[in-house]
């Protein structure tokens, strides 16, 4: 019998900006919603299942737009071994990942590095080609 393999592309049609600061994750959502001027809510914690490591559960906070999305999301987590698990892990450094979907292109990504980089407890800001990412499925939430 014939086997047929199903592949699927995924497409990310998302900036994805990298932020490297020591504040928890309440207070990183509450310092870009004041300098941004945004709402991010704190959502459900997202777990990833992996087939070699165990489930990682990962600090979300997210604002819906009407053509898009911002999500700000926690790059380091406690798997279910109380082990430190990341979820890009080749990108140690980095703190936090900061998801931009805009289909209307009215939110400039330049500005958002800008204003971020005001923040004195954000020590770095990164926009980060997602492309050249090997753990990239790992920040599809949907």
């Amino acid at each position: 019998m014939k086997k047929v393999k199903l592949q699927i592309e995924h497409t990310y049609d998302f900036d994805v900006l990298g932020l490297v600061s020591p504040v928890r994750d309440y207070k990183m959502a509450w310092l870009i919603n004041r300098q941004l001027d945004l709402d991010l809510i704190k959502w459900e914690d997202l777990e990833i299942e992996f087939l070699s490591d165990p489930q990682l559960k990962i600090s979300q906070y997210f604002l819906s737009l009407p053509h898009g999305y911002v999500q700000l999301l926690k790059n380091k987590a406690l798997n279910t071994n109380n082990q430190v698990s990341y979820l890009i892990p080749e990108l140690k450094s980095m703190d936090y990942f900061l998801l931009v979907q805009d289909q209307t292109f009215q939110i400039s990504i330049n500005t958002f590095v800008n204003e971020l980089a005001k923040i004195p407890f954000i020590q770095n800001v990164m926009k980060l080609d997602v492309s050249k990412l090997k753990s990239k499925e790992n920040l599809l939430t949907y």
